[in-house]
């Protein structure tokens, strides 16, 4: 009876070790590999034509003073016919220089919102669309910079009627060398891999909120506490529309450099993705949404789930090692890895860089920050307010 529960608790064990495994596998390797094979055989037609619809070019400012009058100057020099747009800048209740800051290019028909009160972003972004008398509203932030052309980039896509919103490409910079600038825009570019795909295929299930384009007449006023760059891109598939990824508009950011910010940053991010999944979870059956769904739970449910499956990974091999050679070879492997991560967290806290250490520690860092996300998420945090990270 006794050998029989060991030998059931054994086989449970291995079963556990080996699914947390498998769907490790499938979450940073099996689900790219997959989007790249049903690229081989499926893709969306591309649709692109010149076409200059009128734009509103948004940006959301708290305290932008540092960055405002760059980012104001770069936008006034687009290469698009200065007739057909216009700036809005929500200045989310500033109390630095921000506002005096726009004031200077109102000659240059920028137009400054200011609202009685903070708002939070989401709701910024509200407020500006309702004066916004674009057919195409951008949406950007105040640290971000693009080249002349980018309208022209993105625009074409919307002579696809099918399709309701264009995100750019989004590239990190680091002149600091730092190991989180470096690993963040590492991290980034995995993404962006997945993202093309997910937009040949399908559709992209959110963009990256530094630059997309959106059609008027598609927006949908969105709660104060939505991550708006991630919940938009259900906002359109709801509505019939898809969301589709434009390599070719580029446009930079300076990366976080302090493990810090970057770990915020992360649990708000996290934090306010499960918050809209949640809300939006009809949107997670495949009968309703089709392959859309198979994407949300791919790429962000089971990776949200990473530091729960490293657990097991790491709890069921440790019980199977007292009796087999392999499973102590991933234990002792899995050792190594988090003491380096360990380290390598302590070298960033001192600053100082170290290649060797700086990618585990990341991922640590990455994983920390998912699962203080879902502890907020549970705990019933919003994040509708919150300030600038990147100075």
């Amino acid at each position: 009876m006794i050998e029989n529960l060991h030998t059931y608790i054994d086989t449970v064990t291995a079963f556990s070790f080996w699914l947390a495994l498998v769907l490790l596998g499938y979450t940073y390797i099996g689900y790219p590999a997959l989007l790249a094979l049903i690229s081989k055989f499926f893709t969306r037609d591309r649709v692109a034509s010149d076409i200059e619809p009128s734009v509103s070019i948004i940006i959301t400012a708290r305290n932008e003073e540092l960055h405002i009058q760059r980012k104001l100057q770069n936008t006034i020099e687009i290469d698009y016919p200065r007739n057909k747009f216009e700036v809005l800048v929500v200045s989310d209740f500033s109390d630095d220089g921000t506002d005096s800051i726009v004031g200077q290019f109102t000659d240059k028909g920028v137009r400054l919102i200011r609202p009685d009160r903070r708002l939070g972003k989401t709701a910024a972004q509200n407020l500006a669309v309702e004066n916004a008398v674009g057919e195409i509203l951008v949406f950007t932030d105040a640290t971000t910079e693009y080249p002349k052309g980018i309208l022209r980039t993105l625009l074409p896509r919307f002579a696809d009627p099918d399709v309701g919103c264009v995100a750019g490409r989004l590239r990190y910079v680091d002149e600091s060398g730092s190991s989180i600038g470096r690993n963040s825009s590492g991290y980034w570019d995995y993404e962006t891999l997945i993202k093309q795909k997910e937009s040949d295929i399908c559709s992209l299930i959110g963009v990256s909120g530094c630059l997309y384009a959106v059609r008027r007449n598609a927006y949908v006023p969105m709660y104060a506490e939505a991550c708006s760059d991630f919940l938009i891109a259900s906002v359109m598939y709801k509505q019939g529309l898809v969301t589709v990824f434009e390599p070719d508009a580029v446009c930079s950011e300076v990366t976080n450099i302090e493990g810090r910010k970057e770990f915020n940053m992360r649990v708000r991010i996290i934090a306010q993705t499960l918050s809209d999944l949640w809300r939006n979870r009809t949107t997670l059956n495949p009968f309703r949404t089709g392959f859309f769904a198979i994407q949300l739970i791919s790429h962000k449910i089971l990776r949200y789930m990473v530091p729960f499956l490293l657990l097991t990974l790491f709890l069921t091999s440790l019980e199977l090692a007292l009796n087999s050679t392999l499973y102590l070879v991933v234990f002792v492997f899995q050792v190594i890895f988090w003491l380096v991560a360990l380290a390598g967290l302590e070298l960033e806290r001192r600053k100082i860089a170290c290649n060797l250490v700086s990618y585990p520690a990341y991922f640590a860092l990455l994983n920390a920050a998912t699962v203080m996300g879902l502890y907020k998420f549970l705990n019933g945090e919003t994040f509708s307010q919150w300030e600038p990270s990147r100075t």
